[in-house]
């Protein structure tokens, strides 16, 4: 409402108001529009441009449904002024000074006429004082027109607004369940305030309802459900993914240093180290099937926060700056979810330069990493490769990412926790001699391949309605040959070029 105020009181005569949330920008404006009294009337005769009452300035919002409707004063609608060309002529011939919130009227702008018209409109404001306030979201303005606007974002709910609006929510239920009270977890509610930051008061009031109105209680199991609505409202263009499935220590066989890292780094993320600048994110480069992906969602289990993400393939766009703009949203929506995990799988095959887009993979390199370089809010990047030699220069060097990590073939210590954690998950029962043989047995194998083997054996037991055991496992990985056989000579170049120029992850 301030930055509206100090609009109006500035006689800028074309506001682009950038908001889903039309009910909350209308109360702001309505706000600003009480605090700004109209001038001393001048002693020539009752002049057409004087701003309206000293109690505020009048306030017209216009729909293409609707028509024009005074929003100040208890008066009908004037349906005949419904087509944009109609209100736009009534705000230039009017004698009465005073904001006119035109809703959804960016698809006129592509009118030489309506741009002419609100050219004149905002031209001839110091005859009569008349603001044309745009209200939409991504209004692009004429260039015409361009010297002549301001645009304003509508804030978003700070804590205490988002608390007030639960509460609210609350209150509501009870109204609705006088028998009931809703039953309010502390550390629940808190989690759930924290996560909807980013949100509108519209979005944040129809999460807390979801939250509220299925059982009539907030509780812990309800974070997770916010988080994943909050994501679903966010996401506009489909780039990001929410994954529902993230990985604990457990999880994961090796990576000690990799893991090691993560936790020092785990009191900076979260905020309990103030005093700690928070981590950036990583780059994994290895061989595929080593864990780079699996190492990506643990991350999250370790930071406790959600998982995203990015799809490469779905950001570009065959129209000029599109892809850019689907970027840019999904890094925004990005921060606006933080704290959280941002997982870009694969990068190479997103960012690799060509000569046949136009420019379009160089220009949303750059938009990457000017975001990398720039952002502040709690977004952990989790970035994963396989080829090095398709990464561009720019996006390797230090300083770009906190730490490059090497994902290697297994040792023969992970080896053996490999295979106890995929066998114990499906039932296997294998003692540690075993597992020690099974470990020499397949070694250059990676964590992927050692997973098909132990699936194999299942399939393998079940045509000899059989039990799976060490030997079956030890027939299939003897039947295998793994990805450093097939494709020896690419895996010893990428190896050979990781050893002194990344940190092992394991």
């Amino acid at each position: 409402m301030n930055d509206l105020e100090v609009l109006l009181r500035s006689r800028v005569p074309i506001i682009v108001v950038d908001s889903r949330d039309e009910a909350q920008v209308l109360k702001a404006l309505g706000g600003a529009c009480r605090q700004v009294a109209a001038p001393a009337p001048e002693p020539r005769p009752a002049a057409a441009g004087t701003l309206a009452s000293r109690s505020g300035l009048p306030l017209f919002q216009w729909t293409v449904t609707d028509g024009l409707k005074r929003l100040d004063a208890d008066l009908a609608p004037q349906r005949m002024l419904a087509q944009p060309p109609d209100i736009l002529k009534h705000i230039r011939a009017t004698p009465l000074a005073g904001v006119y919130a035109l809703l959804d009227f960016h698809p006129y702008l592509q009118d030489p006429t309506i741009v002419r018209l609100l050219k004149d409109i905002a031209q001839d404001y110091e005859r009569c004082a008349r603001t044309v306030v745009l209200i939409g979201y991504q209004t692009e303005i004429p260039h015409e027109l361009e010297h002549l606007a301001a645009r304003v974002t509508l804030a978003l709910p700070d804590r205490n607004e988002r608390r007030q609006l639960v509460e609210e929510v609350a209150r509501q239920w009870m109204r609705a369940n006088p028998r009931q009270a809703v039953k309010i977890d502390a550390r629940a509610l808190e989690l759930l305030v924290e996560n909807m930051s980013g949100l509108s008061a519209a979005d944040t009031q129809r999460l807390a309802r979801k939250a509220i109105c299925d059982h009539g209680t907030i509780e812990l199991s309800d974070v997770p459900r916010v988080m994943e609505a909050k994501y679903e409202l966010l996401n506009h263009a489909g780039v990001l993914r929410y994954e529902h499935d993230t990985a604990q220590l457990s999880d994961v066989g090796g990576l000690v240093n990799f893991k090691a890292w993560l936790r020092k780094r785990s009191s900076a993320f979260d905020g309990s180290a103030p005093e700690l600048d928070p981590p950036k994110g990583v780059l994994l480069l290895g061989v595929q099937g080593c864990g780079k992906s699996l190492a990506a969602r643990a991350s999250a289990g370790i930071f406790h926060v959600p998982l995203l993400r990015l799809d490469c393939a779905a950001l570009y766009d065959k129209y000029i700056g599109e892809s850019e703009r689907n970027l840019r949203e999904s890094l925004a929506s990005a921060d606006v979810l933080a704290p959280c995990v941002l997982w870009i799988d694969e990068i190479e095959k997103g960012f690799a330069a060509g000569d046949s887009d136009g420019g379009a993979t160089r220009r949303v390199l750059g938009a990457f990493l000017t975001w990398l370089a720039e952002k502040s809010s709690r977004v952990f990047v989790v970035a994963t490769a396989n080829d090095i030699a398709e990464l561009p220069p720019e996006l390797i060097r230090k300083g770009r990412f906190d730490e490059i990590f090497f994902v290697d073939l297994p040792t023969l210590s992970t080896r053996a926790e490999i295979l106890r954690i995929h066998a114990a998950r499906r039932g296997i029962a294998l003692d540690a001699a075993s597992l020690a043989t099974l470990a020499r047995e397949c070694d250059g194998f990676s964590g992927a391949e050692i997973e098909q083997a132990i699936v194999a054996a299942l399939y393998s037991a079940h045509a000899k309605h059989s039990a799976p055991d060490a030997q079956l496992l030890s027939d299939e990985i003897a039947a295998t040959r793994p990805l450093a056989v097939v494709m020896a000579e690419s895996v010893a170049a990428l190896r050979d070029w990781a050893k002194e120029r990344t940190v092992p992850a394991d």
